[in-house]
């Protein structure tokens, strides 16, 4: 099978290997479709763990079960079967299944899983789909099929449900902000990321701006909902934020760059007990410099999102199914497996782009 492979930043390849050999309770999929998420374009984290296969937003059709599966029913949390998000709850799965199928899935037992810190669970952290996403077939192990792998209604395509992962990582971050009907919401960074909040942000009420540079993706914005945009090319921040909410500022802003002066300016942008998100991870050595006094009397909530869990992606799957994230309209180029460093290349160019997805 042809797969895609990083060895450095700059040198992405298509390779044969072979198709991996399923055990009794895994299935083999064929990956119709991949969404390459931002974190793949981020140098400092992805070319660490080269050389790997890459992709961890897929979507595709079972063709294999373990021969532990062909006659017994998977079961989730507690011996309840999965909920599929379908209106016809499946609790096993057959060959031919279109599916969702999540790069880590939880053990739904220890300390983090009962209080629903899925992402912090062991057995999440230590599981993995092989070789990777972006692949002719992949192996899904029992953990992965059992905890967090979802059947696709028909409407949804492969493509569209390349965006299930990513959905699922707004819900959570969204869900730990505790966002609210009527709250100002700042979203910094307008990528794909950026336009999925301010969608579920207008859905739920809230009154959004967006912020970003680039021209494409502050048109894309307002298109998607946005009450306003700022161009921060042309002015500052914080004054535009101000100017916009008459001095109040906002009350949840969602730092979607992985960028320490990102975080700074979103923290000066947060009204008085507001919460500030910080959406994507800075590097490891990178140090941000804070005033406690100054957060500590405005009573700044920071939080952080990393990832989701199954929960999130039953409700993205969702979301999806029933049209409030145009999955459609986040899909703006789509690239052949053969010309997959091309689409790296242009995710991260982060300009006239917002999801980018290897079809097969």
């Amino acid at each position: 099978m042809r797969v895609v492979k990083l060895y450095s930043f700059d040198d992405i390849r298509v390779e044969d290997m072979p198709v991996p050999d399923i055990g009794a309770g895994d299935a083999l999929v064929r990956v119709r479709s991949c969404g390459i998420c931002s974190g793949d374009v981020m140098p400092w984290y992805i070319e660490k763990k080269a050389p790997l296969v890459l992709g961890h937003e897929p979507a595709g059709e079972i063709v294999k079960l373990g021969r532990g599966l062909e006659a017994k029913k998977i079961r989730g949390s507690e011996g309840k079967h999965i909920n599929f998000s379908t209106s016809q709850p499946r609790n096993f799965f057959k060959k031919g299944d279109r599916v969702f199928f999540h790069h880590h899935a939880p053990c739904f037992n220890c300390a983090y899983c009962k209080r629903g810190d899925h992402v912090q669970c062991s057995t999440w952290r230590g599981s993995r789909i092989i070789p990777g996403g972006i692949s002719e077939y992949a192996l899904v192990p029992e953990v992965n099929l059992r905890g967090d792998t979802l059947l696709l209604p028909e409407k949804i395509s492969f493509d569209h449900a390349t965006l299930v992962e990513p959905v699922a990582c707004v819900v959570k971050g969204l869900k730990r902000a505790g966002m609210k009907h009527g709250d100002t919401v700042l979203v910094m960074g307008l990528g794909v990321m950026g336009q999925i909040h301010i969608m579920l942000a207008k859905k739920y009420g809230a009154k959004v701006i967006g912020a970003d540079k680039v021209p494409f993706r502050l048109e894309k914005a307002m298109e998607f909902g946005a009450d306003s945009v700022i161009d921060i090319s042309r002015e500052d921040l914080a004054d535009a934020v101000s100017r916009l909410t008459d001095g109040g500022m906002a009350d949840i802003v969602v730092v979607g760059p992985g960028d320490i002066k990102a975080m700074s300016q979103g923290i000066g942008c947060a009204a008085r007990a507001g919460k500030v998100l910080f959406f994507t991870p800075a590097g490891p050595d990178d140090i941000l410099q804070l005033r406690p006094h100054d957060i500590y009397f405005r009573d700044i909530n920071i939080i952080t999102s990393y990832s989701c869990g199954p929960d999130d992606t039953k409700a993205a799957l969702d979301l999806i199914s029933e049209g409030s994230v145009d999955a459609q309209r986040l899909i703006t180029h789509r690239f052949p497996l053969e010309k997959a460093s091309e689409a790296f290349r242009l995710t991260a160019k982060a300009e006239d782009s917002l999801k980018v997805v290897v079809i097969f």
